[in-house]
């Protein structure tokens, strides 16, 4: 029996009943990404020898009547995290020989809930793009059509995932990196409410793991299933001890409900900023219709909502000032996208104002469904100028950075977002979004499980042959 592309959910009642052993989980993984990831790119840093003595402790332990909460579930970890043994780069040529001493707390806790780390996934140069690929490791293409990008920062968690290269992955999302790939690629995907999962050791290189929180940046959980994330997040979620004590633990509220028809649901799919295409908005409209199916309340407007244009414009000053921070960049773009500290406080005050305003939509919603990018996957596009990139809507052509308005939503005020898939289209994959309320991250994830049966959940990729004569570098 072939496991790869069983959910860890799954893989871990196997384990239990005897079934299987992590060993054979492992070797299944690693053969298929030895067979397939030619093709695919998703695995730029293995670590099998690490990973077949992981899985022989694992079964070990099970025998010893051991049983954590990932034990011996094979894994993959965005290249972005450092990983003692293994380089840290974010994809810069500059950092290849960068090897950090010490794990990330995330990998830290990887392990010791019991997993099994195969190795680290593909990221865009300095984690900065929509796509994935750089000069060191290459491109990582889309399992179901290489000719398309798998979506970034986290597309090779995203395309890992799709093809059985393990059953979980964490990344990172700051402008849907999280997200974008998840509905790329067809899997599942959580943001969580920023500050919930703590960030040491996922810094650019060369600098020190840092302890500092970030200002919309979070870490989270990538699966082939909804309740794989939830199963991921209690193992990431948690301060981090070095700022807030071994002691202090983090306790989300439970879901506000347990069936569909409890939820109170905003469903949304134009956005003032950039159109959605056709395929999205079907996407957006099969979710309303399995939801008002099942008898939840499902409204297409509310006075209520936050100003969707000023939510966006405050997102992007805050993205592109942390970005000019963290690189280098020339000095007519500096002047233009940085923010002085006064000017930061203005811009944070008008942030506080829409958390204020969301705060005050979740007392009469419960979630917001939406797009998380205008498009289904889009066509690799290595122009180096980003600036001049665009991004086509049934046609016509559009800022390819415009495509953030949507992550935005959720990343600007720091709330929980799940993506999922919601079908298909032209044999790409659809997903979409379910925003939360700040710190409830389990009512978006509840209501991702629910809908599950009912929109399909994960399907194995059907690939297309590539239409390029050689591969995209």
């Amino acid at each position: 029996m072939d496991w790869s592309l069983h959910t860890a959910t799954a893989l871990t009642a196997a384990l239990r009943a005897g079934d299987v052993t992590s060993e054979q989980l492992t070797d299944e993984a690693i053969a298929r990404i030895e067979r397939d990831d030619h093709a695919v790119n998703a695995i730029c840093a293995p670590d099998f020898d690490r990973a077949r003595a992981a899985a022989r402790h694992a079964d070990q332990a099970r025998a010893r009547g051991e049983d954590q909460p990932l034990l011996g579930i094979p894994v993959t970890v965005k290249e972005c995290y450092d990983l003692a043994g293994l380089p840290t780069t974010w994809g810069m040529p500059e950092h290849r020989d960068h090897h950090p001493a010490a794990d990330a707390v995330q990998v830290t806790r990887l392990k010791q809930a019991g997993a099994v780390i195969l190795g680290k996934t593909t990221v865009p140069l300095g984690l900065q793009d929509i796509q994935t690929f750089n000069d060191l490791h290459g491109t990582t293409r889309n399992p179901w059509d290489p000719d398309r990008t798998p979506g970034g920062s986290s597309g090779g968690s995203a395309a890992a995932l799709a093809c059985g290269f393990g059953a979980l992955s964490i990344g990172s999302d700051l402008g849907g990196s999280l997200r974008t790939p998840a509905h790329f690629c067809g899997v599942y995907a959580h943001k969580p409410t920023l500050g919930v999962a703590a960030t040491r050791g996922m810094g650019a290189p060369p600098g020190p793991p840092s302890p500092a929180e970030h200002d919309l940046a979070v870490v989270g959980p990538m699966a082939r299933s909804a309740r794989d994330l939830t199963l991921l997040l209690d193992v990431m979620a948690g301060p981090d001890p070095l700022t807030h004590g071994k002691a202090y633990t983090l306790t989300l509220p439970p879901p506000r409900h347990d069936r569909i028809s409890g939820f109170r649901v905003l469903v949304l799919d134009d956005h003032p900023l950039i159109p959605t295409s056709a395929a999205v908005r079907a996407a957006v409209h099969r979710v309303a219709d399995a939801l008002t199916s099942a008898g939840a309340r499902v409204d297409r407007h509310s006075p209520l909502l936050p100003d969707l244009a000023d939510a966006a414009t405050v997102y992007t000053r805050l993205l592109y000032s942390g970005s000019v921070a963290r690189f280098e960049i020339d000095e007519k773009q500096l002047h233009e996208l940085e923010l002085s500290h006064h000017e930061w406080l203005a811009i944070n005050a008008r942030r506080e104002h829409h958390r204020h305003s969301w705060r005050e939509f979740f007392a009469t919603y419960d979630v917001v469904i939406s797009p998380i990018t205008p498009t289904p996957a889009f066509p690799h596009d290595h122009h180096p100028d980003v600036m001049a990139r665009k991004i086509d809507i049934d046609g016509r052509q559009h800022p390819y950075f415009d495509q953030l308005a949507w992550a935005g939503l959720a990343t600007m005020p720091g709330l929980p977002a799940t993506a999922i898939p919601a079908g298909q289209n032209q044999d790409l994959p659809v997903g979409v979004q379910l925003i939360g309320p700040m710190f409830e991250d389990r009512t978006p994830l509840k209501l991702a499980e629910l809908l599950e049966p009912d929109l399909g959940g994960f399907r194995a990729p059907q690939p297309r042959a590539s239409s390029t004569a050689s591969p995209v570098r």
